[in-house]
């Protein structure tokens, strides 16, 4: 079997690419954080459930390359390779490897809660993870201190839009299987 990219792959991944940078000027910065609240882990978790692993990965590359060459796709417009290194780094990055993983689960099982629990793990568990590792590591608190201050507070708006992503992502589905 050859793994061909087509047209449809290049459309669909681009439109994702196109949501998580539009998304990414919805932010609501938290005082006691250096991390804010941000629609791009809703555009993550959609990613995941619309396209297939490359796709997605093909999505989040594209987004990471638009924000390190200088286009202002990053949370609340910021660009440059600085970002990816920075304190929002890890979540990035995680951003890739969360999309890719919620793809490869989410196509075991149609159930609402299946694709949920894959949304908690990719878009949650690991964007987490990431995120606060780095984020402990270049501000030098430990993993402990920026899980508590970097993803903590985060985490119930995340699990809201695990689910808006579930919800909206069975919708275009059966709505695209219909066609």
């Amino acid at each position: 079997m050859k793994n061909k990219l087509t047209l449809r792959d290049i459309t669909y991944s681009a439109l994702l690419t196109a949501i998580i940078c539009v998304l990414g000027y919805i932010i609501i910065p938290i005082p006691f954080s250096p991390v804010a609240i941000t629609g791009q882990s809703l555009a993550v978790m959609l990613a995941g459930c619309l396209l297939t692993p490359l796709q997605a990965g093909i999505s989040m590359i594209s987004f990471l390359f638009l924000g390190c060459v200088g286009i202002p796709v990053f949370s609340g417009g910021r660009a440059g390779i600085g970002i990816l290194v920075g304190q929002s780094g890890g979540y990035y990055i995680g951003y890739l490897i969360g999309a890719v993983l919620i793809s490869i689960l989410a196509r075991k099982s149609d159930s609402f809660l299946w694709r949920l629990a894959a949304c908690f793990i990719g878009g949650i568990v690991i964007v987490h993870f990431l995120g606060a590792a780095w984020l402990g590591f270049v501000t030098n608190v430990g993993i402990k201190k920026s899980f508590i201050f970097g993803s903590l507070p985060f985490i119930p708006g995340d699990l809201l839009k695990a689910v808006i992503a579930v919800a909206i992502s069975s919708k275009i589905n059966k709505g695209l299987r219909r066609n």
